[in-house]
């Protein structure tokens, strides 16, 4: 089997990784295209000592750790100050974590990612949970129709120091949660309980105010395709408690190296 083939269910995936590792969809779909660019070239450079999936995240993060992709100020990827501060504060810890929280990797499937021990990987996903701890609480607006998930949601946001400020089931009390009290966060479901879109309400409260949005849909390739605007961070149903902190964790990290505040 070609390497196209191999790798082509494993891309959605790791457009997500890609974007919550470097904070905005554009930048993480154009990493993703320039190791996508290397492999045409050199198709020999994919591991083969390793399954298909995690070959592929481990080509992926070389590349993202090379200086001369890191470093380049012109052409190829365009890498915003917080982008540059993500990579100078803590980037492994963070690569540790979101493969292990959001992507599902176990312990030892990390280690082979990120050529390190499995007692490595650990070390390193508990730094980026004590990382997680230090962030400062902010309000969080939950977007979510099933009142079972929100719950659980907003119990997680609780747990995480942060005060959820409503819970919205439609497109409308959503607009009308954000008028009442503005967020320094949004967590929000794709569909909503009156047919009305999530990414719709997500939409108009960006239109007014600036803030991190999380997504959450059972349908997580139908929003990794690349090919139009979508979200930067993504959370799958049936969501794992970790996988949630850890969409928080990058979404206000990026937030916060913006240097915007939460009002």
């Amino acid at each position: 089997m070609s390497i196209a083939k191999e790798i082509a269910p494993h891309l959605p995936y790791l457009r997500r990784f890609a974007r919550a590792l470097n904070g905005t969809q554009a930048s993480g779909d154009a990493y993703v295209v320039e190791m996508l660019e290397a492999l045409v070239v050199d198709p020999n450079s994919f591991p083969r000592d390793v399954d298909a999936r995690t070959g592929l995240y481990r080509t992926f993060l070389k590349l993202w750790s090379s200086v001369g992709i890191n470093n380049q100020s012109s052409g190829g990827v365009e890498r915003s100050s917080a982008e540059r501060n993500l990579s100078a504060l803590t980037p492994r810890p963070r690569q540790a974590f979101l493969l292990r929280t959001v992507e599902g990797f176990s312990l030892d499937e990390v280690a082979a990612i990120m050529e390190v021990s499995a007692a490595e990987v650990a070390n390193l996903v508990q730094v980026a949970g004590q990382e997680i701890a230090d962030q400062v609480a902010t309000d969080v607006l939950i977007i979510e129709d099933e009142p079972i998930i929100a719950l659980d949601i907003e119990t997680m946001v609780e747990e995480l120091g942060h005060t959820v400020t409503g819970v919205a089931r439609t497109h409308r009390e959503a607009i009308a949660s954000v008028a009442k009290k503005r967020p320094g966060l949004v967590l929000a479901d794709i569909q909503l309980a009156d047919g009305s879109s999530g990414l719709e309400a997500v939409n108009e409260i960006l239109s007014a105010i600036d803030v991190p949005v999380i997504f959450i849909t059972a349908y997580p390739e139908r929003l990794l395709t690349g090919d139009r605007p979508e979200p930067a961070f993504l959370i799958t149903k049936p969501f794992q408690p970790e996988a949630v902190k850890a969409a928080i964790s990058q979404a206000l990290f990026f937030d916060r190296r913006a240097g915007r505040k939460a009002a």
